[in-house]
């Protein structure tokens, strides 16, 4: 399987803002006030062109969906959650644990990517919310698709029965652990503790309190010529865990990441991860903030087969 795409499809945002229901377990997103919100809406979106812009500028083929304009939904601008899309030709959505996300899923988005991919088999997982169980896509699974692994930390959002249907489904392994914040709250995705590039994995080890997973963590990356780039706990509260590795022109590879977690980078880890990827920090303060999520959570990665 591929490990990377050029090809990733992101979500207008129609009207942007803080979720409440998601901040129940998100303790990344701060709260507004009532004055602020079509000052925050607008911000959005200016933070998501200019972001499209940079991503197209290094020849990613950013597919753009505009937002309905109803219903109303705070977080459409992470479809990572919902959606995930296989070289296989397989389509799938996801369970999703806060009531007012779950109508950001879209029939009509996956019948315009059919246009022009191949959709061989299209799983839903949805009806498991009747149960209390989630897994929301690509913010609970970290995937090493070369490897046919899938990596988690679990949660009120990640439930380890559906992470094995998912295993039997797609045919892969699974390693899962418990990752806490500083706070020793637990963490809600594992996308905000870890992201896999094709060679490298960056990480927050300190939020893994169990030392026989970490162990085995470690060895499952350096089976998989995965080099370690530990990252601290104000990093991963910098979105230092939510980053995307994408092909652009010429297959050029791009660790896409916000300018905060940048910025909160040291030298050294900058240095590593010079020598692997092109860095490309993209400016997203007002969807950070209000939000809760970063760059990677705006990308859903397309592997279907081209037409």
């Amino acid at each position: 399987m591929p490990a990377l795409t050029n090809n990733i499809v992101m979500i207008r945002p129609a009207h942007f803002g803080y979720n409440a229901e998601t901040a129940v377990n998100n303790a990344f997103q701060q709260k507004a006030t009532e004055d602020q919100n079509d000052i925050i809406r607008k911000e959005a979106i200016r933070e998501f062109d200019n972001m499209v812009e940079m991503l197209r500028s290094k020849g990613v083929n950013v597919e753009v969906v505009q937002d309905t304009d109803t219903p109303v939904k705070p977080d459409a601008v992470f479809p990572n959650n919902w959606i995930s899309m296989h070289d296989n030709g397989s389509v799938i959505t996801y369970p999703m644990y806060a009531q007012n996300r779950r109508i950001e899923r879209r029939e009509d988005l996956i019948e315009a990517i059919s246009l022009k991919y191949r959709i061989n088999n299209q799983y839903s997982f949805t009806f498991y919310e009747d149960e209390g169980e989630f897994l929301e896509g690509t913010g609970s699974m970290i995937f090493d698709r070369e490897n046919a692994i899938v990596y988690a930390c679990l949660s009120p959002r990640t439930h380890i029965t559906l992470i094995d249907k998912f295993n039997l489904l797609m045919k892969t392994k699974s390693i899962v652990f418990k990752a806490l914040d500083k706070n020793n709250q637990p963490i809600y995705h594992t996308n905000v503790m870890m992201a896999l590039g094709q060679d490298f994995v960056v990480i927050c080890m300190d939020c893994i309190p169990d030392e026989d997973s970490k162990k085995q963590l470690i060895s499952s990356f350096e089976k998989t010529g995965k080099q370690i780039v530990e990252i601290t706990y104000d990093q991963v509260d910098s979105f230092a865990g939510n980053m995307l590795e994408v092909l652009g022109k010429n297959n050029e590879r791009y660790l896409v990441m916000s300018k905060t977690a940048f910025d909160s980078l040291n030298d050294h880890q900058k240095d590593i991860l010079s020598q692997k990827t092109n860095i490309l920090p993209v400016p997203i303060p007002t969807i950070e903030t209000y939000g809760g999520g970063s760059v990677r959570c705006m990308m859903a990665e397309n592997f279907l087969p081209v037409k």
